[in-house]
Order: structure tokens, then C-alpha cells, then sequence
């Protein structure tokens, strides 16, 4: 990882970045959203500098086990009156047009597998269709949408689950492909780069966002069926 070329590592703080801005933007730039994101890209970015993550052959994996605290976030927000409260507030056309981060993301990953530090399996070129999530963001958008009216929910609706099957897909094979006690392959080059500082940000800081984007709408669409 010390000959990783800079591009990537400036293009990826640059992904992060944006991941960051179209969150706080899907929230109204919220400041107390800002201040929580924040707090927790400091509190896992320290965590991947000092090698934090490094010991992949303790159970759970310590990376794993990091995510959890964030996912389970998710959840109560999800399942919480004050958490559904939030998500009602939220814009679809926003949570639509966040899913674009999985453009330059996936740009990222095949730079990585380049540098022998992920599996190929983990790019567009293996296993991994999430780039298409991205690039059908803004049709969906065009298509979805006229104005702030939504016009066409069912299309969204669908869009978000198969999107977020794609999220899926890339993270179960990223987790089988780390070198955990429970790898399933990729051992000829094992996904290690996000072990490291800033690419952790990815697991535990960028996957969250976008699974949160697609529940969210996911919810606030069904929700507005039940009502129709």
C-alpha cells in the first residue's frame, strides 16, 4: 500500500468527499447529520491509520465489527417513530441522485485491483455491477421525476431494490474475498485494501450511505403506495 499512486488516494478522499456532501444534502444539510458523519469518519479514519483493521484473524473481524455500530444506526432509523419522522422529511429526487458516488467508487476499484490490492472479482471487470447503480442514477432521475412531482414511483421502487441488490452482491463478495478466517476465495490476491487508511472509509463510511439511501427511499415509496 506505501506505492500506491497518489491519484487514487486523492480521488478517493475526493469520492468520500462528495459521499459526504449529497448526504447532508439528501437531509436538508442538517447540521447535527454533518456533525454525526464527521464524528465517525474521525473516529474510524484514526482507527484505520493506527492499523486498527490490520488483524484480520480475530472473530468478528474487526473491521466487520466497526460497521456494526453504523448499521445498526441505520436500523433504529429505520424501525424508531423519531428515525421514520426523519426519513419522511427526506427528498426522493435527493436520495435518487446520491447513488452517482458509485460512479467515481468504482473507478477506484478497478485502480486498486490494478495495484494488486483488491481482486479483479471486486470491479466491474469481475463480479461487480454496482457501477451500473450510478450511471442509471441521473436517467432514473429524468425518467422518475418531472419538476418536484414524482411520476412514475413503480419504476423507482424497482430501481431501488435491484440497486440495492447490486450493493449486496458487491459487499458479500468483498467480505468472502478479505482475508478472513472465513475467506471463500480471491486467495491469490485477497481484497486488502480496506484495511487500510483512507479505504476503510469505503466499508464502514460510504456502503452505509448508500444502503441508507435505498432504504430510505425504499420506505418512503411504499409508504406512499399504501396511501395511494
Amino acid at each position: 500500500m506505501e506505492n500506491l499512486p497518489f491519484y487514487i488516494i486523492v480521488f478517493f478522499l475526493a469520492t468520500v468527499g462528495l459521499a459526504l456532501c449529497l448526504f447532508v444534502y439528501t437531509t436538508k444539510y442538517k447540521l447535527s447529520v454533518a456533525i454525526v458523519a464527521l464524528a465517525w469518519l474521525a473516529v474510524t479514519g484514526i482507527l484505520s491509520w493506527k492499523g486498527f483493521f490490520k488483524n484480520t484473524s480475530v472473530i468478528p473481524p474487526r473491521l466487520l465489527l466497526v460497521m456494526l455500530p453504523a448499521i445498526m444506526f441505520v436500523v433504529l432509523v429505520m424501525i424508531t417513530k423519531r428515525g421514520r419522522r426523519f426519513i419522511d422529511e427526506l427528498n426522493l429526487k435527493k436520495l435518487t441522485i446520491l447513488h452517482i458516488v458509485r460512479i467515481p467508487v468504482e473507478l477506484v476499484l478497478y485502480w486498486l485491483a490494478a495495484q494488486k490490492t483488491i481482486p479483479e472479482l471486486m470491479t466491474f471487470a469481475g463480479r461487480n455491477f454496482d457501477i451500473l447503480s450510478g450511471i442509471t442514477a441521473p436517467i432514473i432521475y429524468s425518467i422518475c421525476f418531472k419538476g418536484s412531482e414524482l411520476i412514475n414511483r413503480k419504476l423507482l421502487l424497482v430501481w431501488n431494490f435491484i440497486c440495492l441488490g447490486l450493493l449486496l452482491n458487491i459487499v458479500i463478495n468483498a467480505i468472502l474475498a478479505a482475508p478472513f478466517p472465513f475467506q471463500q476465495f480471491a486467495f491469490d490476491q485477497p481484497n486488502i485494501a480496506i484495511f487500510y487508511f483512507p479505504f476503510a472509509w469505503l466499508p464502514v463510511f460510504i456502503v452505509i450511505v448508500v444502503l441508507f439511501g435505498h432504504l430510505a427511499a425504499i420506505r418512503k415509496l411504499i409508504k406512499a403506495s399504501d396511501h395511494s
